[in-house]
C-alpha cells in the first residue's frame, strides 16, 4: 500500500514541474498573439552583450504554432522523463541546460534571432541518452534506448542541411554538448546502479563458517590431549 502511495507521488513530482513550464510557454504565445506584438526580440542574438541575458527568456517564445506544439510535446516527454528517473537532479539539469546551451548559442550562432525550446529539448534528450550509458544500469539504460528510438533523428538537426536554413541547428548542437557535459559532470549524482552487497557477505559468511570450523578442530585436540 505504502509502495503504491510513493509510487503516485513520484509521478505527481515527475508531471508537477514539465507542466508549470509548458503552461507559462503556452500563456506567452497566446499572450503574444492576442497583443498582436512580436517578442521575437526576446531571444538571443549571437554576438550582442545586452541579448546574452535572454537566454533565459528564449525558450519561452515560438515562432509558430507548429513550432509551440513541437518543441512543448518533445518537452513535456522528455522533463517527465527527467523528472521520474534523476529527480534528486532534476531541477540542476532543467536550469544548466537553458544556460549552458543559451550561453553557447550565443557563442556561436549565426547573426539573426533565435528563439524555442529546442536547445533545453537537445540538451535533455543527450543528457537522458549518455546518463544511462554512464551509469549502466539497465532501467537507465533502456530508457537511453527509448530516448534514441523518439529522438534519434534528431541528431540529423544539429548541423545546416542548406545554405540558409531556417532552423536554429546551432541552437540544436548547443543543447546537444550541454546535455553530454552534463551527463559526464553528473554522473556520480542521481541513481546509481546498485552495489551487489550480497556477494560481500558471502565472503563474510565463508570467513565466518572458516572460524568456526578451526574452532571445533581445536576443541577436538584439546579433548584428545586431555
Amino acid at each position: 500500500m505504502e509502495s503504491g502511495v510513493h509510487e503516485k507521488k513520484k509521478i505527481y513530482y515527475a508531471v508537477f514541474f514539465p507542466l508549470i513550464i509548458c503552461f507559462f510557454v503556452i500563456l506567452v504565445f497566446v499572450f503574444e498573439r492576442a497583443m498582436g506584438i512580436d517578442f521575437s526580440r526576446g531571444g538571443v542574438f549571437p554576438g550582442e552583450p545586452k541579448t546574452i541575458i535572454n537566454i533565459f527568456s528564449m525558450p519561452f517564445i515560438h515562432a509558430d504554432v507548429t513550432h509551440l506544439l513541437n518543441n512543448i510535446v518533445s518537452f513535456f516527454v522528455l522533463s517527465t522523463t527527467l523528472y521520474y528517473f534523476y529527480s534528486e537532479i532534476a531541477n540542476k539539469i532543467v536550469v544548466l541546460s537553458v544556460i549552458i546551451s543559451g550561453l553557447l548559442l550565443w557563442v556561436i550562432g549565426r547573426d539573426n534571432w533565435h528563439i524555442g525550446l529546442s536547445g533545453v529539448i537537445y540538451s535533455l534528450t543527450f543528457f537522458l541518452f549518455f546518463s544511462g550509458i554512464i551509469r549502466k544500469h539497465v532501467p537507465l539504460i533502456a530508457i537511453a534506448l527509448i530516448v534514441v528510438f523518439l529522438y534519434g533523428n534528431n541528431v540529423w538537426h544539429l548541423f545546416p542541411w542548406q545554405k540558409f536554413d531556417p532552423v536554429s541547428w546551432e541552437g540544436h548542437l548547443a543543447g546537444a554538448v550541454s546535455g553530454t557535459l552534463l551527463a559526464f559532470a553528473y554522473r556520480k549524482q542521481g541513481p546509481q546502479k546498485p552495489v551487489k552487497v550480497w556477494e560481500e557477505d558471502d565472503d563474510n559468511d565463508n570467513e565466518l563458517s572458516d572460524m568456526a570450523e578451526e574452532d571445533e578442530t581445536e576443541n577436538d585436540e584439546l579433548q584428545q590431549f586431555n
